[in-house]
């Protein structure tokens, strides 16, 4: 936390480093890929119909807008001057009628852009959030969560405004320049071509301002992203919890006060350049206004122009220049909403670490388990085995799993590569329907085995094999329903308890929660509560004590019923009476099933049949608690510092009323 108060991570008067700004330089400055605009073009087809329409209505609305100062000059020369009071009714009638179709094409525009923008914002969205479910947990151990939910949010959004907003905004300004200046060569070639000389002033502005918009978008967008990481994080309960507790309120204020004033800054910037231009607009054409007056009023004097057509002239003059300032901003506008659609499309180029096989098989290895769980003979008969062979493994760096743009300290502190190997050459065989317990010192290598199993993450080399199959042939539906896994740290989601435990099987009976959770030993205490399961339990659980989430999670490891446990025991920071309460229910969730146990506690250890020493990610040790103490090995020495404070007499305490032999499991069914 003392980092964070340090040079160029402070407050808005602190200077940043170099190497921080060239970090973020090389992101901000980043060019657009060519290939964007032609990967947007399939999101517009899915609408072409409405982007027909949207196109007609545009074309009707810049026919008018070139149609109106023609009927201006009719009503001047033909009504006006030679007062024929029938013809000026007639053709302001005709104006009325033609500004309310201009008013119904303004509205099918507006429909068609909402039913096309929301449209893609839907679809963005919906196939961004599925394309970061894919991906492994090394990126989201990466990527900041901020940074996701922006590219969700304020991306997604920007990239409707590269479809609606630009594709209505070029129709209507190439038409209505179109339309406009051919009317005005209609009336007076002379005035037109005095215009058309003033037009390329607009354009190199123009360029000039749309790089450095491009630039100054990207970087606000990179440190909006930072700020609502940082946001995320602080407004969490952990983060809430640990600035507290560490007294860090006002160098957290200090810190947000610094990225806020770059956001400030930057956006300043940006709205800066973005009002440049229509100043420099108004100036030419204030100055091409009064070239046409002069140019025109002379050419009225003499006779050789009625007054209604330099009346129309002027009019038509301040309706291209419209489309001229518009033409001018296209570019600007174009790249800064470019950006987003490219910084959407980063994220879809993200290619998950663990893909499934075209031709993986979805095997069932659960057939037929519920059958026979429910008796001691045949509970876990058909549990499948786990074996490693020869796995070597190193953790991916963060320019194999996720992009710097999603995670700031990589942009501030690239990451040194290394290819020191977590474990070497590691081969065991945890029996089916057995419990297998993982002891070592911290590092060892212990949790990185759990995590292969479930296949959160593949070998660098060898293979895991569960029932004789190798993980990576298998689809990732059937190896997920295979192997439940409880973490240390027991996550629930901030909805009610019924919803978490219906996570692990949504169309469970109420019966079979109620079932799991009295199997877990948690029943009378949900029961207690006021709502019952319908219990909100607050942010990632807090509003539950340690050992209550635990059994939660335990509880819906049973309503889940997986053949293979794969379990970081959970009972190594908790009291002794919850302690004795999930070991009770642990009892119940390894019976009959194939174990794999990260064991923090002597009586798991003692019960195991058979116990794995891990060792700087190799196996040092295998066999049951007596024959490795007999050995005098490394697990004794492990046995002697880590477990021999555990009493023999406060074991049985906490776990006296373990029941005898295999539990049932609730099933599916509800049996």
């Amino acid at each position: 936390m003392a980092m964070m108060g340090g040079p160029g991570m402070g407050g808005p008067g602190m200077s940043v480093p170099m190497r921080v700004r060239q970090g973020e330089e090389s992101l901000t400055r980043q060019r657009i890929n060519p290939g964007t605009v032609r990967r947007i073009l399939p999101y517009a087809r899915k609408y072409r119909w409405q982007v027909a329409l949207l196109v007609f209505a545009t074309s009707v609305s810049a026919a008018i807008t070139a149609a109106g100062p023609l009927v201006l000059k009719k009503v001047i020369d033909d009504g006006i001057l030679p007062k024929d009071l029938g013809v000026v009714v007639w053709l302001c009638v005709l104006l009325a009628g033609l500004s309310l179709v201009d008013a119904a094409s303004l509205f099918v525009q507006n429909w068609c852009s909402g039913r096309i923008g929301e449209g893609l914002v839907y679809e963005l969205r919906t196939k961004v959030f599925s394309h970061v479910q894919e991906q492994s947990l090394a990126f989201f151990t990466r990527a900041q969560t901020g940074a996701l939910v922006s590219r969700l949010n304020s991306d997604v959004i920007g990239a409707r405004q590269a479809v609606t907003t630009m594709l209505s905004q070029a129709v209507s300004t190439i038409l209505t320049l179109l339309l406009v200046l051919g009317a005005m060569v209609y009336l007076s070639w002379q005035i037109t071509v005095a215009a058309l000389v003033m037009i390329p002033l607009f354009l190199v502005p123009a360029r000039l301002i749309a790089r450095r918009l491009q630039r100054l978008t990207r970087e606000t967008m990179q440190l909006d992203a930072e700020m609502s990481s940082m946001m995320n994080e602080r407004f969490n309960v952990s983060g809430a919890m640990l600035v507290k507790l560490y007294g860090r309120t006002d160098e957290e204020s200090s810190l947000f006060a610094g990225k806020a004033g770059r956001v400030r800054d930057v956006a300043a910037q940006a709205v800066t350049w973005g009002r440049l231009l229509p100043i420099i607009v108004s100036v030419l054409t204030a100055c091409t206004t009064a070239l046409v007056y002069g140019l025109g009023g002379s050419l009225t004097i003499d006779g050789t122009l009625q007054f209604g057509t330099l009346v129309a002239m002027v009019t038509l003059l301040m309706r291209l220049y419209g489309p001229v300032n518009q033409l001018s901003s296209l570019q600007s506008t174009a790249m800064v909403a470019l950006v987003s659609f490219d910084r959407v499309f980063e994220v879809l180029d993200l290619k998950p670490l663990i893909e499934e096989r075209p031709d993986a098989r979805s095997v069932d290895l659960t057939k037929d388990v519920t059958a026979e769980r429910d008796t001691p003979e045949g509970a876990g008969a058909l549990a499948p085995d786990i074996e490693f062979t020869e796995v070597s493994f190193r953790y991916p760096t963060a320019r194999e799993v996720s992009l710097a743009s999603l995670e700031s300290i990589a942009i501030r502190k690239p990451e040194r590569t290394s290819e020191a190997l977590t474990l070497e050459n590691l081969s065991f065989r945890a029996p089916s329907g057995k419990l297998t317990a993982l002891v070592g010192p911290s590092g060892a290598g212990k949790t990185t085995i759990t995590h292969l199993v479930p296949r959160l993450y593949d070998p660098s080399s060898g293979s895991v094999r569960i029932g004789g199959h190798d993980i990576r042939e298998l689809t990732l539906q059937s190896l997920r329903d295979t192997v439940g896994v409880v973490t240390q740290d027991a996550h629930l989601f901030h909805d009610t308890l019924r919803a978490n435990l219906s996570y692990a099987r949504p169309e469970a009976s109420e019966q079979e929660l109620i079932d799991a959770c009295r199997a877990a030993l948690i029943w009378n205490t949900i029961d207690a509560f006021p709502d019952g399961l319908d219990t909100v339990v607050g942010d990632r659980g807090y509003r539950l004590s340690g050992g209550e989430k635990q059994r939660i999670a335990l509880a819906r490891l049973l309503l889940k019923a997986p053949p293979i446990v794969v379990l970081d025991e959970a009972t190594a920071h908790l009291d002794s009476e919850s302690e004795a309460a999930i070991q009770r229910a642990l009892k119940t969730a390894l019976s009959g099933r194939t174990s794999l146990v990260i064991a923090h506690r002597l009586s798991t250890i003692r019960e195991a049949d058979q116990i794995l020493v891990v060792e700087a990610g190799r196996i040092r040790e295998s066999g049951t608690h007596e024959e490795l103490l007999a050995s005098g090995g490394l697990y004794a020495d492990l046995y002697h510092t880590q477990f021999a404070h555990q009493a023999p007499d406060s074991m049985s305490a906490g776990s006296g009323n373990l029941p005898v032999g295999p539990q049932p499991i609730p099933s599916h069914d509800g049996a």
